[in-house]
């Protein structure tokens, strides 16, 4: 394989060129974000996102960093969670999506414990051992690099500390697969185009999934990374899965 080449969604692309192209995707849909997800999923991915604070089990005083946190729901509900003495780190490569971000946890007077970096996550500006948490939801597939971004996260979490990756994977049943594939490329398109104005940023967001490393081959991406005592849970049948992992 080209060294030179990766994929954006089904498209073969200059590596360098691919970050750029996931800007452009965000920039179109951020100020639809919030939305979109609540139209494509029928609400569940709030239910996905509640059970992967649940598993981060943080705790007042401790520090969290959100990577592709996008419009900040689980950021607003980790600042609530590590109270005043705590920090969280709201952090998105796309500076459309992170001003939505700050701009709604503002709205919602969450100020004080919150701080805000437009980051590129193969490449974290933060010191060697700061968080304690770092949580990415539906961030990773986006990535260019995605075992340089797993080894940058690693160097910013302290000794003990947990990494959550929620991503969309692989349906463990035959049929669901069928039935979501159907819905992924007629639908979602459909859906985007509708209330976003945008067919072709969501067919994008629907091939990035279908690109995405399944269960078993993340956790192995994990593993050599670096992390310890990895797992994941299967979602709504897989769809979506949680990967944890430690830092020893």
């Amino acid at each position: 394989m080209n060294d030179n080449k990766t994929h954006f969604g089904y498209q073969r692309v200059d590596t360098a060129a691919k970050a750029g192209m996931v800007g452009q995707v965000f920039d179109s849909v951020a100020s639809k974000y919030d939305v979109m997800n609540d139209v494509m999923s029928f609400g569940v991915h709030r239910l996905w996102k509640r059970f992967t604070v649940s598993q981060a089990a943080v705790r007042p005083g401790q520090t969290v960093l959100d990577l592709a946190g996008g419009t900040g729901d689980l950021a607003a509900k980790f600042s609530k969670r590590v109270g005043s003495q705590g920090r969280v780190v709201l952090s998105d490569i796309n500076n459309a999506m992170l001003t939505t971000g700050r701009n709604r946890l503002a709205d919602d007077g969450l100020i004080g414990n919150l701080d805000y970096a437009q980051a590129n996550a193969e490449a974290l500006p933060f010191a060697d051992d700061s968080f304690d948490c770092i949580t990415m939801a539906f961030g990773l597939r986006n990535v260019t690099d995605k075992a340089q971004a797993l080894q940058s996260m690693l160097r910013v979490l302290k000794p003990g500390g947990k990494l959550l990756v929620l991503e969309f994977s692989k349906p463990v049943l035959p049929l669901l697969s069928k039935a979501y594939d159907a819905y992924s490329f007629s639908a979602l398109p459909l859906m985007g185009k509708l209330v976003a104005n945008d067919a072709e940023s969501y067919r994008y967001l629907a091939e990035s999934i279908r690109m995405h490393p399944d269960q078993e081959t993340l956790e192995l991406m994990m593993q050599e990374a670096g992390f310890a005592k990895t797992g994941y849970h299967n979602l709504t049948g897989g769809v979506v899965a949680l990967h944890k992992g430690y830092k020893i």
